[in-house]
């Protein structure tokens, strides 16, 4: 890596350049096209569905795109654009993998098409069903429901793929470092739903958000002694 000045500000931080490096590099990634029989960027397909998972390979957000993978991935991770990032529902510096179900059938369909939609949302609804099922906590951190679906579809073929150098791993793995990034995310959101009238969905984010804060607290307090780690209070 270039050594570089610390007060140039024309570069991002380590830790976000490393994200955007690592996306570029899964979004060039090459998938097999049935369609055309050639191989084709992962970025580049237009209709699919996706997800994300943290660092301990739970999922925590799945959503759909019509318009192409790499623009609706990048706005997720790069920038502040959806909701979902603008509001503290989904907090890119958790995002560990990513993984995406390309439909390359309906590369030249146009978004309004209401058959290729129906498919999206079926698939949508499958992938986030499977997620909640697998998940410690039976849920994830979208705020909405998938539509529900109107047709049958089974998963096609997908690819998953880290997002995180080992350098940025050692960072972000440690569990107290986690634990309190996570905390600052909950306050966050708990500051957008006192400061807005917000939905059921937010609050629910709220409650899974405090539900894997506890779990993971928890988890380091045990691994650290838990009651027997406690000092006892001398008399005066």
């Amino acid at each position: 890596m270039v050594d570089r000045n610390p007060d140039d500000t024309n570069f991002p931080p380590f830790e976000t350049e490393d994200l955007r490096s690592n996306l570029a590099e899964f979004l060039t990634q090459k998938f097999d096209d049935p369609i055309t029989g050639k191989p084709r960027v992962i970025g580049g397909f237009k209709w699919g569905v996706y997800a994300f998972f943290d660092y301990d390979g739970e999922p925590i957000y799945v959503g759909q795109t019509k318009e192409k993978v790499s623009t609706r991935i990048r706005r997720h991770l790069t920038n502040q654009r959806t909701d979902a990032v603008a509001m503290s529902v989904l907090d890119p510096f958790e995002v560990y993998e990513v993984e995406v179900w390309p439909l390359p059938q309906f590369q030249k369909t146009g978004a309004t098409d209401v058959a290729a939609k129906a498919h999206l949302d079926a698939l949508e609804d499958l992938v986030y069903q499977e997620a909640i099922a697998g998940s410690t906590f039976k849920a994830v951190l979208n705020e909405k429901d998938p539509p529900a679906p109107t047709v049958a579809v089974t998963k096609p073929p997908s690819l998953r793929y880290r997002l995180v150098s080992d350098e940025v791993h050692k960072i972000r793995s440690h569990p107290d470092f986690r634990i309190a990034r996570r905390a600052l995310i909950i306050s966050r959101l708990a500051q957008v739903i006192s400061e807005r009238k917000v939905q059921g969905g937010l609050r629910r984010v709220l409650l899974t958000q405090a539900k894997r804060l506890q779990w993971l607290a928890e988890r380091r307090y045990v691994a650290l002694g838990g009651e027997a780690s406690v000092e006892v209070e001398e008399g005066e």
